[in-house]
């Protein structure tokens, strides 16, 4: 009893914020270049603020022409200083978190400093706006009745200084989940920071079947691990015998399209919601707030101004200039993201991709990388066109995968190149060629640059297909020490790097039966 009214007078509250969210919506580029200003204001003592005199700028304009855009290359020094114990660098104090992310091109990590300030504008405050969504999505709601499992990452203190800790930015979360947050979540914060994630899903398992599960989160392919373990363990045929209360996945990270059918398998209800969420380490950037999709809400008052540039447009010099605010952007158009927020990154070139498919509301979606793509044969392909290609032909063929790669492969010119997939199937296509070419006419649909390559073989051959072993993307992974929470594998590469490496582990299993 205590508990539904728990849940009832949570629900009152996220009502009254979902209205206040909703007015929100009407003055965006005011509260943006309100959000802009404070920033200036209570970083204008920092090194960074200093060096390029943030309190002398006053306007969008101002700030546009005098701070560069950077990639995480250029602020890496600064970090490490922040990371080492250094105060008021990039912002004002020590920074305690940083969000461990995939590396660059010259770092195998990322480390994105996370300020108190932060936690509380960005990553505390857009949960409970991503609460307000699904209570308004939902009149029935549960979320805060029962229990909420997040398949998170891990926390450690940072050897150079253990006054720090790094880690996931899921980790981060919940480490600093709020009190009300604690009484909802399980597993215990010791289990859930685990970084071993063989004995973290055990102990999950040991934990959490008993429980009443009502939502959970996380990377799909961390998930399915879980649930065929649960399943495994209780001899159950699906996941709502174990949990009937289950009713919300929150998913981001990766496109989910390759991942619905093997969901529905697991959770085979109707009424089961799939809510997508931006939640990077850079930031929680946006929600979905509608049943059916067609992009996710963008938090603009959550701790991040915004600028945006179109990537053609990040080959000139001035690219600083080129950039446009949140009342300059068109949809249907793709876009850089550059983000500014309270815990030390200015104009930060993001990396992602994102088109606006509302404009009032502003809803995004997320298309790829900046640096994720094929275009070995001006065919412009992006992963956001092969995760949905791949998607409709998997449902076409009642089918599903646990992982893939995409590569360029070129040949001489007697013959023309072509995408060269591996596919790790859960069961393979009995007629493997007939996938090929359903699949090709899928992503031709999809992309026009890719469907004028391919017309009548001239610049590109049909795509082909390798069906990789059971687990080698695994392997793979754990191999180059990359097995967590916030690696995975590359979807698209404009080089064979990544491919050639799975396939000669691949090889080398094949001849010599085990690794």
């Amino acid at each position: 009893m205590q508990g539904r009214l728990f849940n009832r007078l949570i629900a009152t509250y996220l009502s009254f914020r979902h209205h206040n969210l909703e007015k929100a919506a009407l003055n965006v580029p005011e509260s943006q270049q309100l959000f802009l200003r404070q920033l200036l204001s209570e970083a204008s003592h920092t090194t960074y603020g200093k060096k390029y005199g943030l309190d002398a700028i006053k306007t969008a304009k101002e700030f546009r022409e005098i701070l560069p855009l950077v990639r995480y290359e250029d602020i890496a020094a600064d970090i490490n200083s922040m990371m080492e114990g250094k105060p008021n660098v990039l912002w004002p104090g020590q920074i305690k978190y940083f969000a461990k992310s995939s590396g660059t091109t010259n770092h195998r990590s990322k480390f994105i400093p996370i300020s108190n300030a932060y936690l509380r504008s960005n990553l505390i405050r857009s949960c409970w706006d991503t609460a307000a969504f699904i209570y308004n999505l939902d009149k029935e709601a549960t979320v805060f009745l029962y229990k909420n499992l997040i398949m998170g990452g891990s926390l450690h203190a940072f050897p150079q200084n253990p006054d720090i800790l790094v880690g996931d930015v899921s980790a981060i979360m919940i480490k600093t989940i709020p009190m009300v947050g604690r009484l909802i979540y399980t597993p215990d914060i010791e289990t859930a920071l685990l970084d071993n994630w063989i004995q973290k899903i055990e102990k999950i398992c040991q934990q959490c079947i008993q429980e009443k599960v009502v939502m959970f989160g996380g990377v799909p392919t961390w998930n399915i691990v879980l649930f065929n373990r649960i399943l495994e363990i209780t001899g159950k045929q699906n996941i709502l015998e174990v949990w009937p209360e289950l009713k919300y996945y929150l998913h981001g990270g990766v496109n989910f399209e390759p991942y619905k059918e093997t969901f529905r398998k697991f959770l085979p209800r109707d009424d089961f919601y799939y809510i997508e969420a931006y939640n990077a380490s850079e930031g929680y950037f946006a929600v979905q707030d509608t049943p059916t999709g067609g992009g996710m809400r963008l938090l603009t008052d959550n701790g991040i101004y915004y600028e945006f540039i179109e990537p053609a447009a990040l080959k000139d010099p001035d690219s600083h200039l080129k950039t446009l605010t949140l009342d300059e952007v068109g949809t249907d158009i793709n876009y850089a993201m550059v983000i500014t927020n309270n815990s030390g990154l200015w104009r930060y070139l993001l990396g992602d991709t994102v088109t606006f498919t509302s404009l009032k509301p502003f809803r995004i979606k997320v298309t790829g990388r900046i640096e994720q793509y094929i275009n070995a044969f001006g065919e412009e392909v992006m992963i956001g066109n092969t995760d949905r290609a791949l998607a409709l032909t998997l449902e076409q063929f009642g089918l599903q995968v646990k992982e893939y790669t995409v590569a360029p492969r070129y040949l001489d010119g007697k013959k023309q190149g072509y995408h060269e997939w591996l596919i790790e199937f859960v069961q393979a296509p009995v007629n493997l060629s007939e996938f090929e070419e359903i699949l090709d006419k899928n992503l031709r649909e999809i992309n026009s640059d890719y469907d004028a390559k391919r017309f009548k073989n001239l610049a590109l051959q049909n795509l082909k297909i390798i069906a990789a072993p059971s687990g080698i993307f695994h392997l793979w992974l754990k191999k180059k020490n990359k097995i967590g929470g916030q690696y995975k594998v590359p979807r698209l590469s404009n080089d064979r790097h990544y491919f050639n490496e799975i396939m000669e582990l691949q090889t080398r299993l094949e001849n010599f039966g085990h690794e």
